[in-house]
């Protein structure tokens, strides 16, 4: 990969770099001395942004990463006897490296998903261990909106999910990785797509939408955000200068810059889609919702590709690739992409 020398990345979108304002906002972060851990008017400001976008008795939690946010979120639901329902596709279960199993001490409960999408008919079928004191007891369902395949849960499926897990004692995390994706998808608010459906608890992404470093935990219900902070600390978490995040997170929200990048970045893979579907010999594997491409490829045409792009085979049995549209992205880069796809396939 060192070799390769590329313009803009359709490999991730967590390989963009840091928006502008966002670095602004962490320069003007970075005069003076304040109080560690949070206790800081930067971080002050942006938790009280937080609530004003997810609701008063939403509590929010900055840490430093994804996996931290997610292994944080489950330990604050679950004990080791728990089980956490998740789609095959989940980045807790493909992409965490055992760590929530390490952590948060639960067995995931893995479920096939050609969507990505858990409905509550897939729940229903790991109910028969209820009582049953040889199996992990399905008590979490943890999803992903929009979801590693690049399908969004609408707010609808999200009710039916909610609705039914709670009727059956069970909570429900969402990875919100690339959750301003989705609610650009659907053209709703990040307050539609978790508060007013029913999530218990929220990881909510920052990274692979313009920011430097630093993720939230958004927690719905006050019983499961009053020992937070000690499972944040135990974690290694809990950031001493805190202040970076805080100020990230202020300038994400400020003039809804977190919606103007998601929906960059979807416009952007919406594009990239219709270009290559008009070349022989790419098909287009799944529906484009949010800001990822998925495409089956000639065999001669990725190595050419990779040459210039360096992107993910996510499905090696079926030759199946992803390319991410980021933020950053203008027209000029994609037309350039789809070119250079074209010239690898003839």
């Amino acid at each position: 990969m060192s070799d390769i020398t590329i313009k803009k990345s359709f490999a991730s979108d967590t390989n963009a770099g840091t928006h502008p304002k966002i670095l602004e906002a962490m320069v003007k972060a970075n005069t003076g001395h304040y109080v560690a851990y949070g206790e800081d008017p930067f971080t002050k400001a942006a938790l009280k942004k937080f609530k004003e976008v997810f609701g008063p008795l939403s509590e929010t939690y900055f840490v430093f990463n994804g996996t931290g946010a997610n292994v944080t979120s489950l330990s604050a639901m679950g004990c080791p006897y728990y089980g956490v329902i998740c789609a095959e596709t989940a980045h807790i279960h493909v992409d965490e490296c055992g760590a929530p199993e390490r952590f948060a001490g639960c067995k995931l409960i893995v479920l096939p998903s050609k969507t990505g999408k858990l409905t509550p008919s897939d729940i229903e079928k790991t109910l028969y261990a209820v009582g049953v004191e040889h199996h992990a007891q399905p008590r979490i369902v943890s999803i992903t909106n929009a979801t590693e395949v690049g399908t969004v849960y609408t707010v609808e499926e999200l009710k039916d999910l909610t609705s039914f897990a709670h009727r059956h004692e069970m909570m429900v995390h969402m990875d919100g990785a690339r959750i301003a994706n989705a609610a650009a998808s659907l053209n709703v608010s990040l307050r539609e797509l978790t508060t007013d459906a029913g999530i218990d608890i929220l990881s909510f992404g920052g990274t692979k939408n313009g920011m430097m470093f630093g993720e939230a935990v958004v927690i719905f219900r006050p019983e499961l955000a009053k020992n937070f902070k000690y499972i944040r600390k135990q974690a290694m978490q809990l950031a001493s200068k805190m202040r970076y995040i805080g100020a990230q997170f202020s300038a994400l929200f400020e003039d809804d810059l977190w919606l103007h990048n998601a929906r960059q970045a979807n416009r952007m893979a919406r594009l990239l889609a219709e270009g290559v579907s008009r070349i022989p010999g790419v098909v287009i594997t799944r529906p484009v919702e949010a800001n990822g491409v998925f495409v089956k490829l000639p065999e001669k045409a990725v190595p050419r590709i990779m040459e210039k792009y360096f992107f993910y085979c996510m499905d090696e049995a079926n030759a199946e690739y992803r390319w991410l549209a980021s933020y950053d992205m203008e027209e000029e880069d994609i037309n350039e992409f789809i070119k250079t796809v074209r010239e690898a396939v003839e």
